[in-house]
């Protein structure tokens, strides 16, 4: 959802500013608040109350009262697909490689190399060869509103310290994807800078470990944030220190710093980081490199040496460069 904003903000500026309306699921629909180039968040719970058939037929039915000129499938389920169809929506563009792509009227190549950002801007040039300079690297783009900054305020408002903010994220649903040494590097950093920790509530163990490392001068933010919140606090850090997790694309929509740690996945997959200043920590030299799209459960080799061999020292030393370049301005 993040790295769909810059294709929301120029189907509103091609639109002339008119309606560009969402739908997406409840845990997604949170990012949009606030954001310009969108009218109506339209959720979609087809785990919860729209659910089955019944469901499924209930939003195809609103939508189709809406009378929608197009569709863009960014999220290219077959489900998706058959909603926009059923909706009554004549055009309906997405990629070829789409689960979904029976029911595309426009079906545009995606190409390999590409951050996926502009993947999905290149939908709105509905697979147009357009001169790669209008579709390089365009930023995403989110917006806290004042609840998020009040709940920041109140977050950080814990500091024990006046020293550079830094984040840490050190969570990812994919296992082999979690660097192992933020404890460590918590213990470098923390005579340098206050240290915050953003992430989900599964994440908590994660910054419990911190906790330990730094003596509780870390604020422990997992769980206690919305995405958009944890992006206004990301927003305030000097350097936001990640894997390769949701976290990293906040970073990029609010043009934060940012140190990205990619073991089993490599950024040419369409996924690193987007902000003006950004350094990668990664073993460039493992054959083995990458392993899967997504990040497996396990190694398969079992030795997982594109995360053990990236030590706390190392990421120390590329968080202290980012820390010491000229200031990001708000």
């Amino acid at each position: 959802m993040i790295l769909t904003t810059p294709l929301l903000a120029r189907l509103a500026e091609e639109g002339g500013g008119g309606p560009v309306d969402v739908v997406c699921t409840p845990a997604a629909s949170g990012i949009l608040a606030n954001h310009p180039a969108v009218r109506d968040v339209i959720v979609y719970d087809k785990r919860g109350d729209d659910r089955g058939v019944a469901g499924f037929t209930r939003l195809a039915a609103a939508l189709r009262r809406r009378r929608y000129d197009a569709a863009f499938l960014a999220q290219g389920s077959v489900r998706s697909g058959a909603l926009v169809l059923a909706a009554g929506i004549r055009e309906r563009v997405g990629f070829s490689t789409s689960a979904g792509r029976a029911f595309y009227t426009t079906r545009v190549v995606s190409r390999d190399g590409e951050h996926h950002a502009s993947r999905l801007l290149s939908l709105a040039d509905r697979g147009a060869n357009i001169n790669d300079a209008d579709r390089a690297r365009p930023r995403p783009r989110v917006y806290p509103g004042e609840r998020e900054r009040a709940a920041a305020d109140a977050l950080l408002s814990r500091a024990t310290t006046t020293e550079p903010l830094i984040a840490f994220a050190p969570g990812s649903i994919w296992a082999t994807k979690r660097w192992p040494y933020y404890a460590d590097l918590a213990r470098l950093l923390v005579a340098d800078a206050q240290i915050v920790v953003v992430g989900s509530e599964a994440d908590r163990s994660l910054s419990d470990e911190i906790a330990d490392a730094t003596g509780g001068r870390s604020i422990d933010a997992t769980g206690r944030l919305s995405l958009l919140a944890s992006a206004e606090v990301i927003g305030r850090a000097r350097v936001l220190v990640t894997n390769d997790s949701a976290p990293l694309h906040l970073a990029s929509a609010m043009n934060t710093p940012t140190l990205a740690v990619f073991g089993p996945t490599v950024p040419a997959f369409g996924f690193g980081p987007l902000a003006e200043r950004s350094a990668l920590a990664q073993v460039e030299t493992l054959e083995c490199r990458p392993c899967d799209r997504h990040g497996p459960r396990r190694c398969p080799l079992g030795h997982w040496r594109c995360m053990r061999e990236i030590t706390a020292g190392d990421v120390a030393a590329l968080t202290r460069s980012l820390l010491v370049s000229t200031p990001r301005t708000s």
